[in-house]
């Protein structure tokens, strides 16, 4: 279920994020956000920074490690299974 939080625009057209909002995104004072149109609605968004990023291709790079490390596995158990098989020429 969606939670709708209503605030008003003041004089300046400044909206104050409600609290909860603020501490699940981690959004304090003086930090940026992105404010974008998109199909008709307001988006406001934390950005992402260089180590939002850096961290994202480790962790994949660390998933990518261990899904080969399970592979090679794998095939190490088919080939002890199956025995050698032809070569592709």
């Amino acid at each position: 279920m969606v939670e709708i939080m209503k605030r008003r625009v003041g004089d300046r057209g400044q909206v104050t994020l409600p609290k909860k909002l603020r501490e699940e995104f981690d959004i304090g004072g003086g930090d940026e956000v992105e404010i974008r149109k998109e199909s008709g609605k307001i988006v406001i968004e934390k950005p992402i920074t260089r180590e939002d990023l850096a961290a994202g291709y480790r962790a994949r790079a660390d998933r990518l490690r261990e899904l080969h490390d399970e592979m090679d596995g794998v095939s190490q158990e088919a080939d002890e299974y199956l025995g050698d098989i032809p070569e592709w020429e």
